[in-house]
């Protein structure tokens, strides 16, 4: 039996803070698999029982805020019986991009209090983390209030699709087969491409990030009379060729 427990902060006022993506992306797993319980208040959390592929799961929400999630953890670990190496906590990464994931097992919390709370109270650091990349603010005093805002717009054009990936490809991650559980959200987030190779690939995706994330700086959207948002320079280009609003 395994325990996948997602991180964040309960109630509505935080339910789309970066720092609630772990919530998030067990929600989807319970709402995806279609072979889970409906969420109960229990192990001061919210848990579904479940089967992913052959392997019989709990997922766990607590409910006590970020810093004290290791007192549920280690509640529901204790009723169900689950040894350290059988949690998978999927939680929020300042220390990846926006978008990243990876999976490591074992290591310390690097800050975070959620991981922090799970290590003293739950069995040690020997459990699964899937580490979901949230970017920086870029300096530490600006953090807490990163983390506890929602995300914007725009991050759903990478939330969604990572999150729905997971979603589909947690079968692996209970199998401890995490390289094919990654191998399989990146296939999902970004299907192949006909005709290109793997490693042309990569340098390619990782040149388009570069430019991406300096035209999201330099982008300027402005509001017009009518309500509507734009882009000024394809406003521009519109009324050269001729075009209505």
């Amino acid at each position: 039996m395994k325990l996948l427990v997602g991180l964040g902060n309960p109630g509505a006022k935080y339910a789309r803070n970066r720092h609630n993506i772990g919530f998030m992306a067990v929600d989807e797993i319970q709402e995806r698999a279609g072979r889970f319980e409906p969420w109960k208040h229990k192990f001061l959390g919210e848990f579904s029982k479940g089967v992913l592929g052959d392997e019989k799961c709990i997922l766990l929400k607590p409910s006590t805020f970020m810093n004290e999630s290791g007192r549920s953890v280690a509640e529901a670990a204790r009723f169900f019986k689950i040894g350290s190496s059988d949690i998978i906590v999927f939680h929020d990464e300042l220390d990846l991009v926006p978008g990243k994931m990876k999976v490591k097992t074992g290591g310390g919390h690097a800050g975070h209090n959620g991981l922090r709370s799970i290590i003293a109270q739950a069995g040690g650091p020997d459990f699964v983390r899937v580490r979901i990349g949230i970017g920086h603010p870029g300096r530490k005093e600006l953090v807490a209030s990163y983390v506890l805002h929602d995300f914007g717009r725009a991050d759903a054009d990478w939330t969604e699709p990572l999150i729905d990936a997971m979603g589909r490809s947690c079968d692996y991650l209970v199998q401890v087969d995490a390289p094919r559980f990654m191998s399989e959200v990146a296939r999902w987030v970004q299907p192949d491409k006909k005709g290109s190779s793997g490693g042309g690939q990569k340098k390619q995706d990782e040149k388009d990030k570069v430019t991406q994330s300096k035209a999201a700086k330099d982008f300027v959207v402005v509001k017009k009379k009518d309500g509507k948002t734009g882009n000024p320079f394809a406003d521009i280009l519109k009324k050269l060729k001729g075009d209505d609003d």
